[in-house]
């Protein structure tokens, strides 16, 4: 079986209406995760890599994620990797245990549809079962839309470190944004 292919490629601009599913990421779906991953890098808005990351340098990345506790998730529509949240060891320490740093990735084609909502939606309803307590994010402050996901979803600023990143010679301020999970 082929890897599901990323809704990066030249296909057609994936339709809203059409409900994503979600499942854990196998390591069959790194180079459609690299792919959204790398998409992001150009617009400066997303991550602090510059240049593209191949799939041989993020397999030990996948390979830290455990299912029942940081998990890896694919969103797929029709047959298609459409965006992925990851659930990060928001530290090594074991005080930090029930904390974790999430990250979302949609692909180009699929952002405004639905996707990061759906994910992010889903990650707050299972995290407790996955006995995380804490989300943190760590989102650049010209990150708009980003930012706005977060607070649409209960996030609050938590920190602010200012000009840490440099993108194309423009110094950016990195938030902290978090938020408490209330089990239900």
């Amino acid at each position: 079986m082929s890897p599901p292919k990323s809704a990066n490629s030249d296909a057609p601009t994936v339709a809203p209406t059409v409900a994503p599913t979600l499942r854990d990421a196998t390591e069959g779906d790194l180079p459609s995760i690299v792919d959204i991953y790398n998409a992001s890098i150009p617009g400066r808005l997303a991550t602090a890599d510059i240049d593209p990351v191949s799939v041989a340098s993020r397999r030990a990345w996948f390979q830290d994620r455990d299912p029942a506790r940081h998990p890896l998730w694919v969103a797929e529509r029709d047959g298609r990797v459409v965006g992925w949240l990851s659930f990060g060891k928001f530290h090594a320490r074991p005080a930090y245990a029930a904390t974790a740093e999430v990250s979302i990735y949609v692909a180009t084609n699929a952002q405004r549809s639905g996707i990061a909502t759906f994910l992010m939606t889903t990650a707050l309803a299972r995290a407790p079962s996955l006995g995380l307590t804490t989300f943190v994010a760590l989102v650049f402050a010209h990150n708009s839309r980003s930012v706005s996901l977060c607070q649409k979803f209960g996030f609050q600023t938590w920190g602010l470190l200012p000009q840490v990143a440099v993108l194309d010679g423009i110094e950016r301020d990195l938030l902290i944004l978090g938020r408490r999970i209330d089990a239900d």
